[in-house]
């Protein structure tokens, strides 16, 4: 009689945007208790969705619980770098390979729209600290050579394949244990045998491009599906071969530009799929961008508000999930957009389940084990919201707040990392989202009120909770935190505030597919998304679970 393998547990590391805070980019860094870090400032942390100097602590202390829970496989699902640099990747290599060797864990990696660029790649320049916290660019690009920057080749994010070249131990290329690899050009791994012509819209540029989709059998009767939906699209026009220019950037393409650039990998999906139920397999898929909407849907609310913000623009069309269904995959895996989420969609026998893994940069920090049988997948999260914060790093922003003449951030005193998360997006929705995404009559009408002060503009007088008088600035932050973490943003926000959403949500929510330019409008539309956001964190599951059976619907535990 054959026997079912026992199938290992995989942890999913999704979008860890590792910074390496002792680089040497050709500057001394900043000296902070004694210790020099090539730190990346506040005012470009503060304006990005992820932050930079604390990724480092979160990677090793993801790589610790997943060691200590003797897990064996780890994928890393995109983003694995900060924006690719050289030095940066170097210095991720080795240390997975330390991971490796002292404690057997094979990683299975993928790239991200921040891991590598198109064919010949692209400069890179960032800000960074030094003595007494002022600010000083790093640049590949020499053209921009000045008197507070420094020019820096370890800067450069390479292209495929050059790019990969580091990583290529962690997947991408085949290794003597795999007990199969492929790719959706065959069994080859060497680089000139996986490309595929795409052009532009006019036809003007054409170019043979590398794919590192790959296909690993790890252990028996486990298949992992890494797919490739970076995707660098020609533009129409005149450039020079392979500059940056003449690409669009993959950040926005996703598996909406897999579907004109790369149909060959849906009938590769669907060949694996088939042949993974021929022989008895259990296949998960993974790429970094999202199969399906990871908001489920709430994405509508952000476009009704905002219009077209990245997130909105980021989102796969229907026609991604039509044909991912198609293919029989039932199961997949994305990052990308830093979120909590499941999301599924039906057709017939066949449905498709996206998972969306957090990061481990943003709120909420998490990242997901899979442990997958014949009889069921289930998929729980691991969160990473009680790690401490870095005192070193926090210090070495209160100096550049202070050389700069501007207030300190609370982030700076957080009592654990989900809390400096959190304060990180109060800080991203005051210098990033109401400068980009907000109309400035309606940041006006709530900067440095209450939200009884922003209540009262609907006519509504009779809140009777204290938690009315609190700002509107953290109502706002915990909109956000309930729209990224669902479920896992529930412990940051206190169980008073909570009934004080519900209360305004459901008095003042009201749905409507764009507001009409009135602050009313758009205030009615902001509460029937908070409270949206809280029905979808009060039913978001600890612990998923998928029956490899079609027919059936995911338990949710």
């Amino acid at each position: 009689m054959m026997l079912t393998p026992v199938l290992p547990s995989v942890a999913v590391i999704a979008d860890a945007h590792f910074h390496d805070t002792a680089a040497d980019f050709g500057f001394p860094g900043i000296e902070i208790d004694g210790q020099r870090i090539t730190m990346r400032s506040w005012s470009e942390t503060r304006d990005s969705t992820r932050v930079f100097n604390e990724s480092a602590d979160a990677l090793h202390a993801a790589l610790e619980e997943v060691r200590r829970r003797g897990i064996r496989h780890v994928v890393l699902l995109g983003d694995y770098t900060d924006d690719g640099q050289r030095e940066t990747t170097q210095t991720l290599k080795g240390i997975l390979e330390r991971h490796r060797d002292a404690h057997g864990t094979a990683f299975y990696a993928l790239p991200g729209n921040h891991d590598i660029f198109g064919p010949c790649g692209r400069h890179q320049t960032k800000e960074f600290l030094v003595e007494n916290g002022e600010r000083l660019s790093v640049s590949s690009d020499a053209k921009r050579a000045g008197e507070r920057v420094v020019i820096s080749e370890r800067m450069y994010c390479d292209g495929y394949p050059e790019g990969l070249g580091p990583m290529a131990a962690f997947g991408y290329f085949r290794q003597p244990d795999y007990l199969h690899w492929e790719t959706p050009f065959g069994l080859s791994d060497a680089p000139q045998d996986r490309l595929y012509e795409v052009g532009s819209p006019d036809g003007s540029n054409v170019y043979m491009l590398m794919d590192a989709s790959y296909l690993v059998e790890p252990e028996p009767g486990l298949w992992l599906m890494m797919i490739d939906a970076n995707i660098f699209e020609p533009r129409d026009g005149s450039f020079e071969r392979g500059e940056e220019a003449a690409f669009i950037d993959s950040t926005a393409a996703g598996w909406n530009a897999l579907l004109r650039c790369k149909p060959f990998l849906l009938d590769w999906i669907a060949d694996v799929r088939a042949r993974a139920e021929a022989l008895g397999k259990t296949l998960l898929g993974f790429s970094h961008y999202p199969a399906l909407d990871p908001f489920d849907g709430a994405s509508s609310v952000e476009s009704a508000l905002f219009g077209k913000t990245t997130a909105v623009r980021r989102m796969p069309l229907k026609a991604v999930g039509d044909a991912l269904i198609k293919t029989g995959l039932a199961v997949h895996f994305s990052g990308h957009l830093h979120v909590e989420g499941v999301t599924r969609r039906g057709e017939g026998e066949r449905s498709l389940t996206n998972i969306a893994v957090p990061s481990l940069v943003a709120f909420p920090p998490a990242f997901k084990v899979v442990h997958p049988s014949r009889q069921e997948i289930a998929v729980e999260t691991v969160e990473m919201a009680h790690l401490p914060v870095n005192g070193r790093i926090c210090r070495g922003y209160a100096q550049e707040m202070a050389f700069a003449g501007e207030a300190q951030d609370a982030a700076f005193v957080a009592g654990d990392y989900g809390s400096f998360l959190r304060d990180h997006q109060r800080a991203l929705i005051k210098y990033r989202y109401f400068p980009r995404e907000w109309t400035a009559e309606i940041v006006a009408a709530m900067a440095g009120k209450t939200v009884r002060d922003v209540v009262g503009l609907l006519g509504e007088k009779s809140i009777a909770s204290e938690q009315a008088d609190m700002p509107m600035i953290e109502l706002i932050t915990d909109w956000y935190c309930l729209r990224q973490g669902v479920g896992l943003a529930l412990p940051q926000i206190t169980p008073q505030r909570l009934s004080l959403y519900r209360i305004l949500a459901d008095r003042l929510g009201r749905k409507a597919d764009r507001h009409d330019g009135s602050i009313e409008g758009f205030l009615e539309i902001f509460f029937a998304a908070l409270g949206l956001f809280l029905d979808r964190a009060e039913a978001s599951p600890r612990r998923v679970e998928l029956r490899p059976t079609r027919k059936q619907e995911p338990v949710s535990v």
